[in-house]
């Protein structure tokens, strides 16, 4: 198991730098410090070792997701906490962010999409905002779905180049700008946009 671990970050470490393309078979199993054999031993070919990757990718996604869900007082502070959540796990794990590059890969067709699991977790959330009557009469629940999703997803993707885009300072400074605009001010007041991980 743990081989075939090392193997899944190895392959996630060739993927972010070089590619799916670009990498190698060879590429992977060196870093891993593994034989060629040897990896395939646990996966088949190269497209294999790219599933796994990204499966993995989404499972991160996931429970970060839920786990922010599980944690908040409110929907809406819960999407805030996931935001921060995801950036974060986007900067430390490469796993999970050589699984959303993979996802976006020209040269092969994929399963899975990051961008959809987290599109549908701000779905989610906004409509059990607009339940719980955290929004501001006049914000259409579609609006505030693609604003954070265009945000966010900006944000990861020039996050890619400079990790400035992806820090908590600049998420929160986007959920102060949004806030005031999507929310009573009363019901602002009780929301955090730094995430309630950072009190």
């Amino acid at each position: 198991m743990r081989t075939r671990q090392e193997l899944i970050r190895a392959a996630a470490e060739a993927f972010a730098l070089r590619s799916y393309h670009q990498a190698t078979i060879a590429d992977i199993s060196e870093a891993a410090g593994v034989s060629p054999g040897g990896l395939h031993f646990h996966f088949t070919n190269k497209a294999a070792i790219a599933e796994a990757v990204e499966d993995e990718a989404a499972q991160l996604l996931r429970a970060t997701c839920r786990d922010a869900r599980s944690g908040a007082h409110t929907s809406l502070q819960a999407l805030i906490d996931a935001s921060h959540a995801i950036a974060a796990l986007l900067s430390g794990n490469i796993v999970a962010r050589a699984g959303l590059l993979l996802g976006q890969e020209p040269t092969r067709s994929s399963k899975l999409s990051l961008h959809q699991e987290w599109a549908e977790c701000i779905h989610l959330l906004v409509r059990r905002a607009v339940e719980e009557g955290q929004l501001s009469s006049d914000v259409s629940p579609r609006d505030l779905y693609t604003a954070v999703l265009a945000a966010t997803v900006g944000l990861e993707a020039l996050g890619r180049g400079d990790g400035r885009w992806l820090t908590p300072q600049t998420l929160a400074s986007f959920w102060r700008l949004l806030l005031p605009r999507i929310c009573p001010p009363h019901r602002a007041v009780h929301l955090n946009p730094t995430g309630t991980a950072a009190r």
